[in-house]
């Protein structure tokens, strides 16, 4: 059967995909997060966007999404997926050891957002069972969005899981609430809400049971047909079951998928699964952030922007301030605490499921929930935005207070070498530079990895070198050496030139990516650049040349050759009067 060209899954498929080819690999070269650029396409491609000028100019019709609702299924398997490797990341254990942040910090931070988000409201006129299910519905923070931006292991990452947790795991009995809220509910809708409670609790068990059990069992056959195919069908199924039993006990279904995730995790299958459910999760996500961008109108935002503006930055700010107090009551450092309250602060996929209930309840009008509607895709959009500027004050913050072990001078004096960058690289050199003796400070961007390095006892400075300020801080011309380890291509260069500018005779040492890299560096003046794919390279072949039964003098004698070609090439297009140095040390073997 032929696929006419004007089918509209087919057209919604091709515009869906031609975006993630575009958006992916464009913000990630401005990197920039991929979630706006996403959020953007929607816009553009909605009913609200070009689709509205199909009628005019049908060829349209082949750029746009025609019918957003088809394409929801999609962005809700995204999610569900999400979660699922989400709970991949995790084990029973430490789910069992976050249980007074997830039950006790997550509860209040739900119940105390709400409160005041709903009190609010019912003094600007709304009436308290809407407000109360207003305040539910915006308190709610976005998993989707949120988990991406920081994983699960970071300070920042815990503390928001568990609060997203609890969030996910009282979405149901928020909906079954307001529906027992309606003008026209009984008593039993209350009945309901326990129903559901003790269904959820014995089905989670029944999994639980019954996971450990049956998954070992099926991943084992899967794994023994040496089928990629039949492998990823299983991981795929044990998702949809797990969702589906969830989802039929009256729980969520992106609660049956983080469980699946648990139960897979305790197996020794789940990097497997992890790997081959990734693009899945990545490209279906997409289109949910898709679906966000098309629940924007520009006209009505520019109609109403100030009361949109006035919604948005109350809601982020009431929930910012929660986050932070209860995390400061929680034992969080004054830093992550702001950092994760800023990433909470905007509303969530599962707001417009709640408006949408409490709509339908008659606990608020329709145009107030297409008002609050547009103020949760708002908010979806600036979360990349909010993750930063929480990262930026997080910094200040931990750098001005005295939580951290005390840090190192910036000036540097003579005879000092200055290493920036901090990460597995950085603290090699430090390692070495100590067992000979030789004084060092280090320079981090990262709060984290600095109190960690000075909690070790390396003297390592907060800052970010990007700033010009830190830079002439650090008294560069006075130092002995300058060495960056920086995994930033682009800023190391700009760095470099900076610097030797200011410091001509300084030696520069620099990491770089590989030759067109080390080539840059020599060009912006550093002494020395080390391509740390050549050499490894150059390594590894040695050693595979070995291994094949080839003499050792001439393997030794090719990759001298190989590395004077490319000391060559390196001179040539960078310009050098000298040779670079691209060696290693030799071996006792090779030494006379």
């Amino acid at each position: 059967m032929a696929l006419r060209l004007d089918n509209q899954g087919f057209s919604d498929a091709l515009v869906i995909l031609g975006s993630a080819g575009i958006v992916i690999p464009a913000f990630a070269r401005f990197r920039v997060s991929p979630v706006i650029g996403f959020i953007l396409v929607g816009l553009l491609v909605g009913p609200a966007g070009l689709g509205s000028l199909v009628p005019h100019a049908p060829w349209l019709y082949y750029l746009t999404i025609s019918n957003p609702e088809s394409i929801e299924p999609f962005a809700e398997f995204g999610i569900i997926l999400l979660l699922f490797s989400i709970g991949l990341e995790l084990s029973f254990r430490r789910l069992w050891a976050m249980r007074r942040l997830v039950f006790g910090t997550g509860a209040a931070e739900l119940i105390g957002s709400a409160a005041l988000i709903g009190i609010a409201l019912h003094m600007l006129g709304q009436g308290w069972a809407g407000a109360i299910g207003l305040g539910l519905a915006l308190t709610l923070s976005s998993t989707a969005l949120v988990l991406p931006l920081v994983g699960t292991t970071s300070p920042v990452g815990r503390g928001a899981f568990a609060m997203l947790l609890f969030e996910d795991l009282a979405l149901v009995p928020i909906i079954f609430a307001l529906g027992a809220m309606a003008p026209t509910a009984s008593d039993e809708g209350w009945v309901g809400i326990a129903g559901v409670a003790l269904r959820g609790g014995l089905t989670v068990v029944a999994m639980y049971l019954g996971g450990k059990f049956v998954l070992p069992r099926l991943f084992a056959q899967a794994a023994r047909t040496k089928s990629p195919e039949l492998f990823l069908a299983a991981s795929l199924l044990v998702v949809i079951v797990a969702s589906v039993a969830t989802t039929a006990a009256g729980l969520s279904p992106i609660v049956g998928a983080l469980l699946a995730g648990l139960l897979i995790a305790e197996t020794e299958y789940h990097s497997e699964v992890e790997v081959m459910t990734a693009p899945f999760k990545g490209l279906a996500l997409g289109v949910f952030l898709i679906t966000v961008g098309m629940s924007l109108d520009l006209r009505l935002i520019a109609k109403n922007w100030d009361m949109l503006l006035l919604a948005v930055v109350g809601v982020v700010a009431v929930k910012a301030i929660v986050t932070y107090l209860l995390l400061r009551v929680a034992h969080a450092r004054r830093g992550v605490a702001a950092e994760t309250g800023l990433l909470m602060g905007s509303p969530s996929e599962t707001t417009l499921i709640v408006l949408g209930t409490a709509a339908q309840a008659q606990l608020i009008l329709p145009s107030t929930a297409s008002f609050w509607q547009t103020v949760t895709a708002i908010g979806l959009t600036i979360t990349p935005l909010l993750a930063k500027a929480g990262r930026v004050i997080s910094r200040r913050i931990e750098a001005r207070s005295g939580e951290l072990p005390p840090a190192p001078e910036a000036d540097a004096d003579t005879g000092r070498t200055v290493v920036i960058g901090f990460g597995r690289v950085g603290k090699m050199i430090a390692d070495m530079l100590t067992v000979h003796g030789q004084p060092y400070v280090a320079v981090e961007a990262d709060i984290d990895s600095v109190g960690e390095a000075r909690r070790a006892g390396y003297p390592v400075l907060f800052g970010d070198v990007a700033r010009a300020e830190l830079v002439d801080r650090l008294n560069l011309p006075a130092a002995r050496a300058l060495i960056l380890t920086m995994d930033d291509p682009v800023l190391t260069v700009r760095l470099a030139r900076r610097i030797r500018e200011a410091a001509p005779d300084l030696p520069i040492i620099a990491r770089a990516r590989d030759m067109a890299h080390a080539t840059e560096l020599y060009r912006a003046g550093v002494s020395e650049a080390v391509p740390e794919t050549l050499e490894s390279s150059l390594q590894l072949s040695e050693a595979v040349l070995v291994d094949l039964g080839v003499a050792m003098g001439p393997v030794i004698a090719s990759i001298h050759e190989k590395r004077d070609e490319l000391r060559q090439v390196i001179r040539r297009e960078a310009q050098l009067q000298r040779e670079p140095r691209i060696r290693r040390l030799k071996r006792l073997g090779e030494q006379g």
